[in-house]
């Protein structure tokens, strides 16, 4: 698929790294499944970026827009989830 990932420009090229493989990590839930520990420390990491909620729902919008994945349905399951289980989303 072709879109792109929502990046700040206010971003370091750390924080965009962070950013992406979040995203990267969201797209891994839905097309082949992720651990649920890998996403958390990549979810980690985003909120050390984007700690703001408001800028958090704000930038799922924009990918959900772009891609057609929800980002909050893999956060959900990554906090409901015990250690050693897979996140793995069908897509409507």
């Amino acid at each position: 698929m072709e879109y792109s990932y929502p990046i700040s420009p206010d971003w370091s090229t750390e924080e965009i790294i962070a950013v992406v493989q979040f995203f990267e990590g969201i797209e891994k839930a839905y097309e082949k499944g992720i651990m649920r520990e890998e996403m958390l420390t990549r979810y980690r990491k985003f909120k050390e970026v984007v700690p703001s909620q408001a800028e958090e729902k704000s930038i799922f919008r924009e990918f959900e827009e772009e891609s057609g994945y929800v980002s909050y349905t893999v956060v959900k399951q990554a906090k409901e989830l015990e250690n050693g289980q897979t996140i793995k989303v069908l897509k409507k």
